[in-house]
């Protein structure tokens, strides 16, 4: 069999035969090395980074898309947000820890604040873009009605916004699971701790097995994240009309002309 470049000891093109063969190896379940501890630490850390996120972004992008003020400043920093590479963020936060608490600096601290403003920008943007296109004739509508400024957020900018809102935490939930895997590199825990073993080790089945596990995390999430949208979104259209009123509609015999009229 060919050698494929890049792994470490060199590997060939069964790698992921063998990281699937890991996985179903018992012995990798077991201890606090076993999967089952590395996905709750993966789960942990990023379910605590995406709440932190989710309570700064959203608050702040309902009062910048409720008031209009601040959008230009938000979506700039937002985007510089997006721009900067998440390897690099960790690095400065890490750098950042280290210097105010070296004892902190290794583990899940740098990581979770990396992660979290990871996950600040998409979520803040679609949050802002969500309440920003509600319709304004139906907000002046709803506030002609003696509706203040609040019950306009809550009872229609919000619910109308729902969708685009559960796709930024969607997003930065999906972004955040797949980069925790950083958390490794400084010590940290979760499912990067078998890719950074495995190059340690020079364990290619190890790697392949870790890269499959938060591949799959991240699937899991993207699902689960669609489901709770759909579930959270309003219903904007009235319901399907029952079959026999369908039937109904569809049979609607001529009426035959009367008598003594042209035809």
């Amino acid at each position: 069999m060919g050698q494929v470049s890049g792994w470490p000891g060199g590997g060939d093109v069964n790698g992921f035969l063998d990281g699937i063969r890991w996985l179903f190896n018992g012995a990798h379940w077991a201890g606090t090395d076993g999967i089952p501890i590395r996905v709750w630490e993966h789960v942990q850390l990023s379910f605590i980074a995406l709440a932190i996120a989710a309570l700064i972004a959203v608050p702040l992008g309902l009062l910048v898309g409720h008031t209009r003020r601040g959008q230009f400043v938000t979506v700039q920093l937002a985007n510089v947000g997006r721009s900067v590479p998440s390897l690099a963020i960790l690095s400065i936060m890490f750098l950042v820890v280290v210097k105010s608490s070296p004892k902190l600096a290794f583990g899940f601290l740098p990581t979770i604040v990396a992660l979290t403003l990871l996950g600040i920008p998409v979520i803040l943007i679609n949050t802002y873009v969500g309440i920003q296109q509600v319709d304004r004739d139906t907000v002046e509508a709803v506030r002609g009605m003696g509706m203040n400024g609040r019950q306009v957020l809550m009872h229609l900018e919000v619910p109308m916004a729902t969708p685009l809102i559960m796709t930024g935490l969607r997003l930065a939930a999906v972004q955040i699971v797949a980069t925790a895997g950083l958390a490794a590199l400084i010590a940290g825990g979760g499912l990067g701790r078998y890719i950074v073993d495995g190059y340690a080790l020079q364990d290619t089945p190890r790697i392949v097995a870790g890269s499959i596990l938060i591949s799959a995390l991240a699937i899991a999430t993207d699902l689960v994240f669609t489901l709770l949208s759909r579930l959270a979104s309003p219903r904007l259209t009235s319901r399907a009309r029952r079959p026999k009123e369908q039937k109904a509609a569809a049979y609607r015999p001529e009426r035959p002309p009367e008598p003594g009229l042209p035809q």
